[in-house]
């Protein structure tokens, strides 16, 4: 009996798996705060470059200045046509030829078009992808220049449409001004 006593008083001594070691020592977990540090910092910096990276594009009626391989694309040939729809609205078609004097073969080109008038207001600006002409039967269809890279020395006739141009349009062809070449 002495020993069941023993081993179930409160004073008793426990050994092997239940022995009680005593109270953990507690320590200020210094790695863990560490590496919490290091990856607020990573992150921090990450932010950074993106907020640097990504600066607010210019409104697409704004006028901005030439891409730099522009020089290298001729615009020729620009002719104007309208179409009305049955639903009353009226689409304005700027149709023209391209080519590549440059060295690149260029994949992508964003231009803006400047319709001028003649009452002294600023002129509309319309920021557009240009697209190449596909085919012309049974009706005009247009493709993203990615889908028919333009090579060195190569051309293409392109349409540029538009939805709604305001009415004090002087009716010319509008100016037409490369502002981003995607090329490789």
């Amino acid at each position: 009996m002495d020993e069941l006593e023993s081993k179930t008083t409160p004073n008793a001594k426990n050994e092997g798996m239940f022995a009680v070691t005593g109270e953990p020592e507690r320590s200020f977990p210094s790695a863990a705060v560490g590496i919490a540090a290091v990856v607020v910092a990573v992150v921090v910096a990450v932010l950074v470059v993106l907020s640097r990276r990504n600066s607010p594009a210019p409104a697409p009626t704004t006028l901005q200045p030439a891409a730099a391989y522009a020089t290298n694309l001729e615009v020729s040939g620009e002719q104007i046509s309208e179409a009305s729809s049955l639903s009353g609205g009226k689409s304005t078609y700027v149709d023209g030829h391209i080519a590549n004097h440059g060295p690149a073969t260029v994949t992508a080109v964003t231009v803006q078009v400047i319709f001028a008038n003649d009452v002294g207001m600023a002129p509309e600006i319309e920021t557009v992808p240009l697209s190449l002409i596909r085919t012309r039967q049974p009706y005009v269809d247009t493709e993203p220049m990615s889908a028919a890279p333009l090579a060195p020395g190569g051309e293409a006739d392109f349409r540029l449409i538009f939805e709604s141009v305001n009415a004090n349009w002087n009716l010319h062809v509008p100016e037409i001004r490369a502002i981003q070449v995607t090329s490789r």
